[in-house]
């Protein structure tokens, strides 16, 4: 009697917590304007990435130590891939990248999805080709998918982090 008791007790809690918790999640904390707006800097960010735009790109990153940048490393005690933190190092690597030849980012737009976190903070997905020659890259075009989250700094939307991060190929079918 008491573990069927119990049992009763701790599905009804757990159901009233799944209640509770589905509630809470269809509640945006942005709306459309904003994640519009979210999503109209993505594509100033590409723009200006295209355009090898130094400037104007470190003006798109949050100022801070926290901020990322995760992308292709070209010194092989890093790894292949590494994170890069901090706005001089996130300034130094699109450099290098940037200076190393043609640099070509074509974003799926219609894939695009940007959704709020909280009032302050964003998370964008996007898949797109990245034709670049960094770091032993061969300069043709290449599946990649990148992750942004955005943090509002006072009226703005700038970036906090960028995840690159590459498509490995189709595994051969076996037959």
């Amino acid at each position: 009697m008491y573990k069927t008791l119990l049992t009763t007790l701790t599905a009804m809690a757990l159901s009233m917590g799944t209640v509770g918790a589905a509630s809470a999640v269809k509640e945006e904390p942005l709306d459309s304007t904003t994640l519009g707006t979210i999503k109209s800097e993505f594509g100033r960010l590409m723009e200006l990435a295209n355009k090898h735009d130094f400037k104007a790109l470190h003006e798109m990153f949050w100022q801070s130590p926290s901020t990322l940048l995760v992308a292709k490393s070209a010194i092989q005690s890093e790894g292949n891939w590494a994170g890069y933190w901090g706005n001089e190092a996130i300034d130094q690597k699109l450099h290098d990248i940037g200076s190393s030849g043609p640099v070509v980012l074509e974003p799926d737009y219609s894939k695009l999805k940007v959704v709020g976190l909280t009032r302050d903070v964003a998370e964008s997905y996007v898949p797109m080709n990245i034709t670049v020659s960094y770091a032993g890259q061969d300069g043709t075009a290449k599946p990649f998918l990148m992750i942004i989250n955005w943090l509002r700094v006072g009226k703005d939307w700038k970036v906090a982090s960028e995840i690159i991060l590459p498509v490995p190929p189709v595994p051969a079918v076996k037959g």
